[in-house]
């Protein structure tokens, strides 16, 4: 779907030369130019001009100017009929920096290019002459034909690599089999018998010949990658007397590969297109000897593929031709083809035309198996009337070079898809696609044609007035920015205006109907682009803009404007451009042109160009939009821009360029969004608002989506909400992405257009709830509007369905659902019904009594929409559902109506609702409300039914558990005691015996809630409840020993003993409790103040040594531990210094490109973090620091370990500081071990004194042990490891970012505080005096 427009055109004179052949020299960015002519002595003198070749027009002032670097004179001419050039090649060889010249005379010349005076050398010569020349596109080979019909290869040297006679009877190395599959003799004749079978057929190659009009030259074309090279020559057809055109295809060491069957009529032209796979030739056909059968005046471009074989043609078509044979000795049908040959990329195909009124150059490309006719450039007068050579530049794909005798010409061109811009509702997405005097029209919003087929072919005749030469092929077409206006542009200036009347409804009739509103002419340059517009003023205005190149080397502008009404053409006065490299921008209706990135603005008024806004780097495309959200508000323009290389640009008059992507191939605009996509196959979509209003350094996020790779947009069509894309096939796809639907549903919400708002939604799959979350407010100020345009009551049942299914809150929907209902209620009840019913079920919940009262309501008034209805309702709510809540709203008739329209088996319901209507009216509810499982409304309707079911009652209160709603039923009752033991029993039975003793006070069961008590150790409230009831001495001796010995099995002694001694009185037991605790000084308190001495010796004595005993037994584990985890530690730390790789595991390199991988893939150092855990070992792995060894948590583990370990000493050491509850939080409170031991140990004998200074020393030591320990596991930080730098995205480097977050967590452990020994050593011990125990003295 796109055209080839020119660029840009730049032509230098050269006066009184033949300018036969130029080359481009890349290197040297430089065209060398050869001018040939006969001196008075017939020798060929040629001269040599070098002209700079800018990379774009904008540096054309900086180029050299033309300068002849030296001459030739060979005195070796050939005349050959129809070839007045004698250079057959003129080629720069970069191997050997040198200008090599082959002569038709058969000399071979070559100049140093690096001599300050160069001059051209001979470097051999062929008597015979030299029919042809080539050089392979490596410049390695040079192949050449002789004129005695030898075919040589030669190195760039000029040593010959081989020689071979060109005219063989030899097919070739690659010579087909045949194994007779489609010949004759395989055939079915009929009548004819099995003789016609084997009867001689005369050979196809009699009946070939040449056209008229080939030059008999030879022809040599190499493939793009230099592997293969066509030759195309005359030779005499065997048994016949005509000649015919032969190609044989040879390798690059010149052996013959294959001969390509016979055409009849094939002429000289030769082109091998540089991607590989086609050969193009030409082929005539009409009633001359050896032409091709067909019809008279038919001229075809043909291809061969490598092997010889046709691979189809088209067709070429010249409005100016004739189609039968003339009288001229030249041009027998009054134009011949004289060459082609194909751009650098393989995209254009270049045919060059001799006509008898002038030579034209014609540009095809193809797209879907169709050839389009794109380009047509005619040879004007005033250059000469002939182009003497054609050539494509060799790196630049679309840039070509002409010459005539006296001027060189380049035409630079790029790919443009003309699309009509109007905005919506006026938009109808039409694409024009030019294809020679036709221009083929599609209107997207109406018609999807795939190309090559179109929904209209519009036929350009060229008007009388058009100006001599001009062809019937345009070189721009574009469209008006606000109607469906077409104006086509010609070379030569002549320019036509259409009115293409493009349908925006469906209906009967042509999609549209062009008329030609205006023809003309412009004059003093060569045009290539045009903009119109329409309705610039009150009056009904034209403004066309055409932008040409003038004859004296800058570009030109003219603007007319056209009053339709009495059709007056005003010539606007535009200042000198002065240069080259203008553009026309796309715009919403000023003329804008933009150079090197600068865009200028024609002011009409006051016939000026204005300065506006500067991408900073040339544009292929720009293009102006108004992103203002009304007409009648201030324009607001935002301008973009594409460059040849992808980057996309936008910008406005007051902030600079913004970049939008690098990587861009195409854009476009669909109301208020950019879309465009990129080399990376999606397609983004940015807010031109946002662009427009936001500052440039501000980032914005577009959205996108993938599309098929290689696409382009052709055109995008708000209307609709489409965008259509090219693929590189040249096949269109049409999607409609989500951001293009949402703007175009947004703004129709915003504008109260709720119905196409809806059918969009419906159509794309858009959750309807988007009509509200747009604005909540508004639409429910507008919901009789919404109703009233919608309408359809299927439609609303949609509506109502999405927006129950939606991510509202419960109560907005119930409230949404209800406004609705009531709006569907109060417009007609009747034809809503369905809605109505939908509305009460989509509620949260749904209110499905309320659905079955309205179908009660409805029998009573309109009794024959009740089927329908209750179907209905059944179609949305299960049947069984509805049976249960119909019978829940204790409504037998609602019951039946519900069970006969869903086809329920009378058998299932009938007897049921039978005994049901046998009960009494209580007792009947009960029933159905514990057949619905309704136990707590059941049991109130059974509290209901009379004190003769409180049996009943109680049974169902244990059944179901209902104690609470019980106790609320029968509160104030006499029945509030016994459901009140019921449910202390319950509690009971669940061991919640707190609650259970407060429900057995409330009924006044005590013994019970004594029990209950003493099952919570609630032994206070036991103890206070046993004196109210009066209970005997003995037995309360008896709770008491029940009670401590629960209390002592609940590590709490201090409570066992307070017991003991209150309530028991036993002094000893008492002793014995406090003891087992450690509670020491209150043991000798309690033994003190009740005075029994004996029990020190008895009970406290041996305590404190098994107290010391046992404190030593887990000072000797602590140690264990501490030795093996900081070995352990230190282990872990010298692996990961030494063995680094081992330890946190490399990126092997080699397996980046590996897409699939075994199910059993080998274990690496790295399987530790993200091999899938056993499912043994899956609860271990979700904490952090499991410490398993060998896994990744195993440090963080130790060093959290470690840290438990000092929290232990502390409680030993007998000191509970801040840095311990740091650490371990836990530990709310505790025992002070050997602090609080070893007073007491000094208070016994010397054994027991000197097990209390062992005990101390012990502690004091271990102590010293884990602050070094601790010193060196946490050692003083050094700062951040430096790691090898990885690539961004690599997984090793995703890895060494986790192992780093782990590293952060294992830093976060800190180096745990240790108490200083005196802050809990008994200094009396350092003193050697000794001294009695008091107990002793």
């Amino acid at each position: 779907m796109k055209n080839i427009a020119i660029s840009g055109t730049w032509s230098f004179p050269l006066p009184g030369c033949n300018i036969t052949t130029t080359i481009v020299d890349v290197d040297r960015a430089c065209v060398w130019i050869a001018s040939e002519r006969v001196n008075a002595d017939a020798d060929t003198e040629v001269d040599i001009y070098q002209k700079g070749l800018p990379d774009d027009l904008f540096g054309i002032e900086d180029v050299a100017p033309t300068e002849l670097v030296t001459k030739l004179v060979s005195s070796t001419s050939k005349v050959v009929p129809n070839t007045p050039s004698q250079v057959i090649s003129l080629k720069t060889v970069p191997g050997e920096d040198s200008l090599a010249v082959i002569m038709r005379g058969g000399d071979i010349w070559s100049m140093k290019l690096g001599n300050p005076d160069p001059q051209f050398e001979t470097i051999g010569s062929f008597e015979d002459g030299i029919q042809a020349a080539a050089w392979c596109p490596d410049d390695s080979l040079l192949v050449l034909v002789t004129g005695e019909g030898k075919l040589i290869v030669m190195t760039l040297t000029f040593d010959v690599l081989h020689e071979s006679a060109l005219h063989t009877d030899e097919f070739g190395e690659d010579v087909p089999i045949n194994v007779g599959w489609g010949s004759k003799q395989t055939q079915f004749h009929g009548s004819l018998g099995k003789a016609a079978a084997h009867a001689p057929s005369a050979p196809a190659s009699s009946s070939v010949g040449i056209s008229p009009d080939d030059d008999l030259l030879t022809r040599i074309s190499w493939r793009g990658d230099g592997a293969l090279f066509v030759v195309s020559a005359v030779a005499p057809a065997a048994g016949s007397t005509l000649l015919r055109r032969v190609l044989r295809i040879y390798n690059r060491d010149g052996m013959l590969q294959t001969t390509a069957e016979a055409v009849p009529g094939l002429e000289h032209p030769l082109s091998w297109r540089p991607s590989g796979n086609l050969i193009v030739g030409v082929q005539r056909f009409g009633a001359f000897p050896g032409g091709g059968k067909g019809r008279e005046g038919r001229h075809d471009v043909v291809f061969f593929e490598k092997n010889g074989l046709r691979h189809g043609e088209f067709g070429l078509r010249c409005g100016t031709h004739g189609v039968g044979p003339s009288d001229a000795k030249e041009r027998k049908w009054g134009y011949k083809v004289k060459e082609v040959c194909w751009s650098a990329d393989s995209s254009v195909l270049l045919v060059w035309i001799e006509e008898d009124a002038g030579d034209a150059v014609q540009l095809w490309t193809t797209g879907n198996y169709h050839w389009y006719l794109k380009q047509e450039i005619a040879c004007l007068p005033a250059e000469g009337g002939r182009y003497t050579s054609v050539a494509w530049h060799p790196e630049k794909p679309l840039l070509v070079l002409l010459t005539t005798k006296t001027h060189v010409i380049s035409y630079s061109f790029r790919w443009e898809t003309s699309t009509a811009t109007a905005r919506a509702p006026n938009d109808t997405g039409t694409v024009a696609v030019i294809d020679g005097s036709s221009i083929l029209l599609t209107p997207f919003r109406m018609q999807n044609i795939p190309p090559p087929m179109s929904s209209h072919r519009l036929t350009l005749r060229r008007s009388p007035l058009a100006p001599a030469r001009t062809l019937s092929t345009p070189c721009y077409v574009r469209f008006s920015p606000t109607e469906d206006i077409l104006a086509a542009l010609w070379e030569t200036g002549y320019l036509e205006v259409w009115n293409l009347h493009t349908r925006l409804e469906f209906g009967r009739g042509p999609v549209m109907a062009p008329e030609r509103i205006w023809c003309g002419s412009l004059e003093g340059a060569r045009f290539r682009e045009i903009s119109v517009c329409m309705n610039a003023g009150q009056n009904t205005v034209t403004l066309i803009a055409a932008l040409g190149y003038e004859s004296n080397g800058v570009d030109l502008l003219q603007v007319l404007e056209i009053e339709q009404e009495n059709e007056n053409v005003n010539a606007l006065e535009v200042p000198r451009l002065g240069s080259l490299g203008w553009r026309l921008a796309l715009t919403c209706g000023a003329v804008v042109l933009h150079r090197n990135g600068k865009m200028l603005e024609y002011d009409v008024d006051s016939e000026q160009l204005v300065p506006s806004v500067d991408f900073g780097t040339a544009c292929d495309v720009a293009r102006v939009i108004d992103v203002s959200q009304s007409l009648t508000s201030p324009a607001i323009l935002l301008y973009l821009g594409l460059t040849s290389s992808g980057t996309l640009l936008s910008t406005t008059p007051s902030s600079p360029a913004r970049t939008l992507a690098q990587n861009a191939n195409s854009f476009a605009v669909s109301g208020d969004l950019i879309v465009y996509t990129t080399f990376a196959h999606e397609a983004h979509f940015i807010p031109a608002s946002l662009l427009a209003t936001v500052d440039a350094s501000t980032d914005i996020t577009s959205e996108r989506r993938r599309v098929e790779r290689g696409s382009r947009i052709v055109t995008a069509i708000p209307s609709i909400m489409s965008l259509v894309l090219q693929m590189p096939r040249g096949n269109l796809e049409t999607v409609n992405p989500r951001p293009m639907v949402m703007t175009t549903i947004s703004a129709d919400i915003d504008a109260g257009n709720y119905r196409k708002a809806f059918l969009a939604c419906r159509k794309h799959r858009i959750d309807l709830n988007v009509i509200v979350d747009r604005n909540p407010d508004l639409f429910r100020e507008r919901l009789s509007s919404f109703i009233e345009q919608v309408r359809d009551v299927d439609y609303i049942n949609l509506f109502l369905t999405n927006l129950g299914q939606g991510s509202q809150p419960p109560e907005v929907i119930s409230e949404l659902c209800d406004a609705i209902r009531e709006q569907l209620e109060a417009q007609d009840t009747e034809m809503y019904i369905n809605s109505i019913l939908t509305a009460y079920v989509v509620k949260r919940p749904p209110d499905l009594e309320a659905g079955l009262r309205v179908l009660l309501r409805l029998r009573e008034h309109v009794p024959s929409a009740i089927e329908d209805a209750v179907k209905y309702i059944i179609f949305l709510v299960d049947a069984d559902t509805l049976f249960d809540v119909a019978l829940g709203m204790y409504d037998f008739s609602l019951v039946l109506l519900v069970a006969q329209h869903a086809q329920k088996d009378p058998r299932e319901y009938l007897p049921f609702l039978r005994e049901l209507r046998a009960l009494e009216k209580y007792y009947q509810r009960f029933r159905i409300d514990d057949h619905l499982r309704r136990y707590k409304i059941a049991l109130q309707n059974l509290s209901l039914a009379g004190p003769e079911h409180f049996d009943e009652v109680k049974a169902y209160v244990e059944k179901h558990q209902l104690y609470e709603t019980a106790l609320e039923i029968y509160r104030e009752t006499d029945q509030h005691q016994e459901i009140l033991n019921l449910y202390g029993e319950w509690l009971f039975e669940r061991r919640e015996f707190v609650q259970s003793a407060s429900a057995f006070m409330d009924a006044q069961r005590f013994q019970r809630a004594m029990l209950a008590y003493e099952k919570a150790h609630l032994w206070r409230e036991l103890f206070e409840l046993a004196q109210l009831q009066r209970i005997v001495r003995e037995d309360i001796v008896a709770i008491a020993c029940r009670v401590a010995e629960d209390l002592t099995s609940k590590k709490r002694h201090l409570e066992a003993g307070q017991v003991l001694l209150d309530y028991a009185e036993d002094v000893r037991e008492a002793v014995i409790a406090l003891v087992q605790g450690n509670h020491f000084s209150e043991a000798r308190r309690i033994i003190t103040l009740h005075e029994h001495p004996e029990l020190l010796e008895e009970i406290i004595d041996p305590a404190v040594l098994e107290a010391r005993t046992q404190i030593a037994e887990d000072l000797a584990e602590m140690h264990e531990q501490l030795q093996k985890q900081v070995a352990r530690l230190r282990e872990l730390r010298v692996k990961k210094v030494e063995e680094r790789e081992e330890f946190y595991g490399t990126e092997d390199l080699a397996v980046h490109n590996v897409d699939v991988m075994t199910e059993a893939s080998a274990f690496t150092a790295f399987t530790r973090y993200t091999a899938a855990p056993t499912a043994s070992g899956r609860k271990m792995e979700r904490k952090v620091g499991s410490g398993r060894k060998g896994t990744v948590d195993e440090e963080e583990y130790l060093l959290k370990s470690l840290t438990k370990l000092a929290a232990r000493l502390e409680t030993t050491q007998g000191t509970c500081s801040l840095t311990l509850k740091s650490w371990h939080d836990a530990t709310a409170r505790h025992v002070d071990e050997t602090a609080a031991l070893v007073p007491h140990l000094l208070r016994f004998t010397s054994v027991h004194r000197a097990a209390a200074r062992e005990l101390q020393n012990e502690v004091a030591a271990f102590s010293q042990e884990v602050a070094e320990a601790f010193d060196e596991v946490w050692p003083a930080s050094t700062g951040e490891v430096e790691t090898t730098a990885e690539p961004p995205d690599s997984w090793a480097t995703r890895m060494a970012e986790r192992e780093k977050e782990r590293e952060r967590t294992i830093k976060a452990i800190t180096k745990p505080g240790l108490r200083a020994v005196e802050s809990w050593r008994t200094r009396l011990l350092d003193d050697t005096a000794t001294s009695a125990s008091p107990e002793k003295t």
